[in-house]
């Protein structure tokens, strides 16, 4: 994992754009000494894994992490730069702690702003899922330089490590969207943010229109293809414990961050069971100093990197 427009490194430090040249340099001259010997070459299909292999007896996550799960495996480390990962943020948190993780364990994205404890030799950190490590098999989770040096030495590369999924983590604020370059009144897509637990689905409503569910995208987006109108939207989000809550108010506004009094936390702690039923939807209620038309605010991202780039 790396930041744009640099060659991400491989377990034991060596660039992995390089060890790909080597491989097909040495693969090159295998495949021309099996020709000329007559030897025929059993070549497996699919790229070459850029992690390690998982330690055995890991179990492959069909869905995030999420309930009170203890997941045993191995830790490397990476330096997104000012991207956001493929989870399409902004850019990273403010205190740079993050983590990639596997394809079964991002699973398409569903991922996303949620957080893990991560134990390890040194210590604990709580990071953001903020990125796909192409190359991590189950177990293996890519930490920022910051969060692996919280709980192990840089210099051993990788680390062996147990996180879990962290249930309903305390946030600053209520739910955020932002609205995809491109978006309009014909296609809706947004980008939810500051929910702490996975999402489970995202609902949108237009002026007059009732709700209508959004399609997941593996860049962290939720989709309409046939959109709702010019706005402004109601949004319904629920989370894999079965929380949910409903923002109104939502402008066409394409990326910029509009902040919404809307949350999922509750004074209750949630189910520790993804599979438990909605809650009846929960609007944002007005207070004495508050209006009860839609109060959201919006943050231009100046300065932001690149949207909608693979980073892993």
């Amino acid at each position: 994992m790396t930041a744009p427009g640099t060659a991400p490194d491989d377990d034991n430090g060596t660039p992995r754009s390089s060890r790909r040249v080597r491989h097909w340099l040495a693969g090159a001259g295998v495949t021309a000494l099996a020709a000329v010997l007559g030897i025929t070459l059993a070549v497996r299909g699919g790229a070459t894994p850029a992690c390690a292999a998982p330690p055995t007896g890991n179990v492959v996550h069909a869905a995030p992490p999420s309930g009170n799960a203890v997941h045993k495996g191995k830790a490397s480390f990476y330096d997104a730069g000012r991207s956001g990962g493929t989870c399409s943020f902004p850019g990273p948190p403010a205190d740079r702690l993050y983590v990639a993780l596997g394809a079964s364990a991002y699973a398409g994205s569903a991922a996303c702003g949620s957080y893990l404890d991560v134990t390890g030799p040194k210590g604990k950190v709580r990071v953001l899922v903020m990125d796909q490590c192409g190359g991590c098999g189950a177990g293996k989770i890519d930490l920022s330089d910051e969060a692996f040096a919280k709980i192990a030495d840089r210099a051993q590369g990788i680390a062996p490590v147990t996180y879990r999924a962290v249930v309903n983590p305390p946030l600053d604020g209520g739910l955020t969207f932002r609205m995809k370059s491109g978006a309009s009144r014909y296609w809706f897509a947004v980008q939810v943010g500051n929910h702490g637990n996975p999402l489970r689905s995202v609902e949108a409503a237009g002026p007059g229109g009732g709700f209508r569910k959004a399609a997941r995208q593996i860049d962290n987006y939720w989709t309409v293809e046939s959109g709702l109108g010019p706005g402004p939207y109601r949004i319904r989000v629920t989370d894999v414990y079965g929380r949910q809550a409903t923002a109104t108010g939502i402008r066409m506004t394409p990326q910029r961050i509009q902040r919404s009094t809307a949350t999922l936390a509750s004074a209750a702690p949630p189910s520790a069971s993804p599979s438990a039923p909605p809650s009846p939807t929960v609007a944002p209620s007005p207070t004495p100093t508050e209006s009860a038309a839609p109060t959201t605010t919006v943050e231009a991202l100046a300065g932001a990197a690149p949207l909608d780039r693979p980073h892993c």
